[in-house]
């Protein structure tokens, strides 16, 4: 039975956090932080694991803390990397909407520092805007629902994710 959560994805810099707090308090949900709970499982932020034990590593980390999460009617903001690994995305959808938090690649640069020390799982030799450009159809293809939030601020932000996921 599928179950009442709303799955947040998108790229890192899109709002997933923010917004997620601010939605589940808006809707009466709990909030779950994915890259949170990766932090707590491993005892290391997500840079040091990617620098450690390698992109692919991480990835495999990311996608088995993601399926195994169990939540009713919570808010979980996912790491933007999470669309890499299909079978976290099918258990994802299994536990309720999957919302992709669209912004242009402009607005995702004007967000972003260090790429690093973010802790973002990027390809040796990538740019921001190669990860953009693969990235973006991944979100596409299992999101159940996109909304578009460029240059919004924060409270109207959650207004047309409140209307969305309605």
């Amino acid at each position: 039975m599928k179950k009442n959560n709303i799955i947040l994805i998108g790229m890192p810099g899109s709002g997933k956090t923010t917004l997620g707090t601010e939605l589940s308090e808006v809707i009466g949900y709990g909030y779950i932080d994915s890259d949170s709970v990766i932090v707590a499982c491993e005892g290391r932020r997500l840079s040091q694991i990617i620098e450690q034990d390698g992109r692919e590593a991480f990835l495999d980390i990311e996608a088995k803390v993601n399926a195994e999460l169990c939540a009713d009617r919570c808010v979980i903001a996912t790491g933007g990397s999470v669309i890499y690994r299909a079978h976290a995305m099918e258990k994802l959808k299994n536990l309720g909407k999957i919302v992709y938090l669209k912004l242009s690649y402009e607005t995702i640069a004007s967000r972003l520092g260090d790429l690093k020390k973010r802790g973002v799982a990027l390809k040796d030799g990538f740019t921001l805007k190669d990860l953009y450009d693969e990235r973006e159809p991944l979100y596409e293809k299992y999101a159940d629902i996109v909304v578009e939030l460029n240059d919004l601020p924060i409270a109207e932000a959650v207004q047309k994710l409140v209307r969305a996921i309605q």
